[in-house]
């Protein structure tokens, strides 16, 4: 496990990133939640420097089980925790698991329900298949070293590269065994159990969702908030997907 710690006062917070990212994405916002908390940012399975889950946890329950074995080893039960994209559904399904107790998720614009449409039944089909060539993640790491693509990714989320530090994203991006950990990871989520699950969820649910996502709508957002008694919703205008990279002052308050 790769994990960063900063402040050693205040309750322990834990922040957990999304899909392709590490923990660089908090760069921002750690410093400013140090003030308060105990902040514990650790880099998912298979992502930055993190190592590989273990053969059958690459799964979104056996994540949240490498997750909760983590915090274990480390002593930490966190008060709050806080979730980018597929982070928040790491922490929403430990929270349903019993692994963690924390007061409040915070979920900014959290990946918390499958896509729809063909989109739904197309993309794990073809992410598992992607997960299954083993010369993908060298290829697609070439790749990225030859051309500056990141730019356009970050772009296609919603979010302005402009505004954003993009050394890590093309460092990560030229590392086969990220690729790999991306691709293993999106091949064996499924969200759908956690639809149906999230219903009984009754910890406070803190849903921050930005109006420029094009990863995960801010529709999914008022979805949830309409359905869930513990949910609370704020939209953010004018930022994408990583509008927590963006704006790191604005999601800190």
């Amino acid at each position: 496990w790769h994990v960063h710690e900063l402040g050693t006062g205040g309750p322990e917070l834990l922040l957990l990133h999304g899909t392709g990212a590490a923990t660089h994405s908090w760069a921002g916002m750690a410093p400013l939640l140090a003030q308060h908390f105990r902040v514990i940012a650790p880099d998912l399975p298979g992502h930055g420097f993190s190592g590989p889950s273990a053969r059958g946890r690459q799964s979104l329950p056996g994540m949240a089980q490498s997750v909760a074995s983590l915090l274990e080893a480390l002593a930490v039960k966190p008060r709050l925790v806080v979730g980018h994209s597929a982070g928040a559904a790491v922490l929403v399904r430990m929270t349903l698991d019993g692994l963690i107790q924390p007061a409040a998720i915070a979920a900014f614009n959290g990946a918390l329900l499958p896509f729809e449409g063909m989109m739904g039944k197309i993309f794990p089909r073809a992410a598992r298949v992607l997960a299954s060539l083993p010369v993908l993640p060298s290829m697609l790491a070439r790749r990225a070293a030859r051309s500056p693509m990141i730019d356009r990714l970050i772009e296609q989320t919603g979010s302005r590269s402009a505004a954003l530090d993009l050394v890590h994203y093309q460092s990560l991006s030229q590392s086969p065994r990220h690729i790999r950990g991306v691709l293993a990871m999106m091949a064996n989520w499924d969200l759908a159990a956690l639809e149906r699950d999230i219903l009984d969820l009754d910890t406070p649910l803190y849903l921050v969702a930005c109006t420029n996502d094009r990863a995960v709508p801010a529709a999914q957002a008022r979805y949830l908030k309409a359905r869930l008694p513990c949910a609370h919703l704020r939209i953010v205008p004018g930022l994408g997907h990583l509008g927590h990279e963006e704006d790191p002052g604005l999601f800190s308050g």
